[in-house]
């Protein structure tokens, strides 16, 4: 029996060490996303933002005394050793063909050494800050950049990545958000048109100017490839009535849980189901037929807040959201996500909804941090673009923001440079055709 038992003890070892290998292996295999994403299942909540400003766009000026702030939490008893590193890019998220070395003043790799223990939350967690630039990195050319967070000085151990922004002051930008031009898409669609004054001498600003336009913060949807419509002067013109207009949607949706004592107004259910809190969000209806209603968002973002504690950094607690979206029938032509910057308006599996013939409902769940939160929904088909007005609908009267990003590629550049940055509310939608 004692042999019996030792040959199984020596098994249950070789199938943990061959386990272990296979998981490294996969994790060494896995490639470098140049978008923000998470690699290690136990990170949760990463946040990048200009220090001491929530909820803000990861821009700063290039040798600016600003900073930004990256946190993150880690769902462990235990410290990890994490180090970082970061990526120039250019303005379609492609790595640049230049060295660390030309763009880096300082280390190239530098540890992460501030953390601090989650404190009486039912979900223990490990919560890392990270402000950057520091004395010991700092970005030498504007564009755009990847943070990478990675294991044990090893690059190939991927913790997370984060986009940030860094810019020149060398492009006025004048732009102005208007109902859409087009007869049809007057109702529905929000028009961004903007004029570009450059002070630096641009050869051939067809090919060398490269305006990007996001709405709400959202990649997924940026609009890219504009050239003048034509040139006044010392003055780049976009005004045109197609190729700039985003869909108008409608005011976010939005769900309060900085607190677990009571049930805020959209909160259908809380209850306590061991280990943590659930909150079930009141029964959503779709909105695409529906007549516009104004009401404040925060245009998608979310804030971490525990209303109940002093520090929500670390005495915020997890809560699993429960999302139902009623239908009635199927959507047969695509999925259903919830999308917002909570989850960096990602079609992840985990935030696809499912449809529940019980309910005539779709159905899903998501584990945030307590605080504020915006979200939509986003249908998704074939081709692998979110549509947001098949639940959502369109209103031209929606407030939005919009950030207005200017690359510049010099003739015979390695490297493209964001030159200014302009973000713009439709708040004062100018009604003119």
């Amino acid at each position: 029996m004692t042999r019996f038992f030792l040959k199984l003890l020596v098994f249950s070892l070789i199938y943990q060490c061959q386990l272990s290998i296979l998981n490294a292996q996969e994790e060494e295999n896995t490639p470098l996303f140049y978008e923000n994403h998470i690699y290690k299942e136990s990170i949760h909540t990463p946040i990048l933002c200009r220090s001491g400003a929530e909820m803000t766009y990861p821009i700063l000026y290039l040798n600016s005394i600003e900073t930004l702030t990256l946190s993150f939490d880690d769902f462990t008893d235990e410290t990890s050793q994490y180090y970082y590193t970061i990526y120039h890019c250019n303005s379609d998220w492609k790595p640049t063909q230049i060295s660390q070395m030309e763009y880096i003043d300082g280390f190239i790799e530098n540890p992460v050494t501030k953390f601090q223990y989650s404190f009486n939350t039912l979900q223990p967690y490990v919560h890392y800050d990270l402000i950057f630039p520091n004395e010991n990195m700092k970005p030498k050319i504007s564009g755009n950049y990847l943070l990478l967070v990675y294991e044990d000085s090893d690059t190939s151990l991927k913790v997370l990545t984060k986009r940030f922004m860094i810019t020149e002051a060398m492009t006025e930008i004048k732009p102005i958000v208007k109902r859409a031009t087009q007869i049809d898409k007057m109702k529905s669609h929000q028009e961004v048109d903007f004029n570009l004054v450059n002070s630096f001498n641009c050869r051939d600003p067809f090919q060398e100017i490269k305006p990007v336009i996001l709405q709400n913060g959202n990649w997924n949807l940026a609009v890219k490839g504009l050239k003048p419509l034509y040139v006044k002067e010392d003055e780049l013109i976009y005004d045109y009535e197609e190729e700039n207009i985003f869909g108008g949607g409608s005011e976010f949706r939005y769900v309060d849980i900085k607190s677990v004592r009571y049930q805020s107004d959209r909160v259908a259910k809380l209850e306590y189901v061991k280990p943590i809190f659930h909150v079930s969000i009141v029964t959503d209806e779709p909105r695409r037929f529906k007549v516009y209603l104004n009401w404040q968002d925060i245009d998608g973002k979310f804030l971490i807040k525990n209303s109940d504690a002093n520090e929500s950094s670390t005495e915020a607690d997890y809560v699993m959201l429960h999302f139902s979206l009623k239908t009635y029938k199927p959507y047969v032509q695509g999925k259903i996500y919830v999308n917002g910057w909570f989850n960096d308006w990602s079609t992840d599996e985990k935030y696809e909804l499912k449809y529940n013939e019980a309910e005539d409902a779709y159905t899903g769940e998501a584990l945030v941090k307590q605080g504020y939160y915006n979200y939509l929904y986003a249908f998704v088909d074939s081709s692998g673009v979110p549509d947001y007005s098949m639940i959502e609908g369109n209103h031209y009267e929606t407030e939005n923001e919009y950030l207005i990003l200017v690359y510049y590629h010099p003739f015979a550049s390695q490297y493209e440079r964001l030159t200014g940055y302009k973000i713009i509310n439709s708040n004062n939608v100018v009604f003119k055709f």
